[in-house]
């Protein structure tokens, strides 16, 4: 009889140490599986921004997490901060667009990429991208410049990193804008596009960028050290957008140079 105790009582002792360790190597699996995912999530972003251009910051580990944190910061100081709301943008001061001859944007405003910089829209499906609207957004910088050689110059775009072409005020213009000197960020720089999905950034009036934004067609930037009028365009779908783009970025010439376009 003592023999058969002594069983029960080391089967109900291992049992116990069975259900007692069950929700420890529980915790460790799903501990496991988190960091797994997590890691994996970390990859995707990682080169994902590194695809989408990296707003001018060095395309290294060190620069995502500098950009990271960034976006971190700004979520906990701001939280979805809606950046197609131009309520924060004055009407006052000059304007470069007639706002009555800016139509709204038809459909749904792009999807933004999911991080504060570099700041990119979503790409469109390529299909409801009209026959060359794409080549002629990438030759647009080249394009003014040229045309307006006496108040532009073409040169790699300090915002993103020397990884695009951007059209510049020349800087000893006499009619240049007076903020410019004084923007260690911008400098000279009016507007530059982006290869990766069409998407363009243009230093407007804040004026300017107000109507550009109420009326659909870009949204606000998101760090609040750089001027309110430095405006994301979206990416033009027809030959009639890419129209509009160009004089959003004639009203942009205008501001910046001081010379009308």
């Amino acid at each position: 009889m003592s023999t058969i105790s002594s069983s029960l009582a080391t089967h109900y002792h291992n049992f116990t140490r069975y259900i007692n360790t069950r929700p420890r190597e529980a915790a460790l699996t799903s501990t496991a599986v988190a960091f797994t995912l997590s890691l994996a999530w970390v990859l995707n972003d990682f080169y994902a921004w590194k695809a989408f251009g990296t707003g001018g910051t060095p395309p290294t580990w060190a620069g995502y997490w500098r950009m990271t944190k960034i976006r971190v910061n700004r979520f906990l100081l701001f939280g979805k901060d809606d950046l197609a709301n131009a309520s924060t943008l004055s009407s006052a001061g000059p304007k470069y667009l007639d706002a009555a001859k800016v139509p709204v944007r038809q459909g749904q405003r792009p999807r933004s990429i999911a991080r504060t910089m570099p700041q990119r829209q979503v790409p469109y499906d390529k299909r409801v991208v009209a026959p060359l609207v794409e080549d002629r957004v990438a030759g647009m910088m080249a394009t003014f410049a040229t045309k307006h050689s006496d108040i532009l110059e073409l040169r790699p775009s300090k915002t993103e990193g020397g990884s695009a072409e951007a059209i510049y005020a020349k800087p000893d213009l006499p009619t240049l804008n007076a903020l410019a000197p004084y923007n260690k960020m911008l400098t000279t720089e009016i507007a530059h596009a982006h290869s990766s999905e069409g998407s363009l950034h243009v230093w407007l009036s804040e004026a300017d960028a107000k109507t550009v934004v109420e009326k659909g067609w870009g949204v606000r930037f998101p760090l609040s050290f750089v001027p309110k009028g430095w405006a994301m365009v979206y990416a033009p779908r027809t030959m009639e957008e890419v129209d509009l783009v160009e004089t959003v970025v004639r009203a942009g010439i205008s501001f910046v140079t001081g010379v009308e376009v």
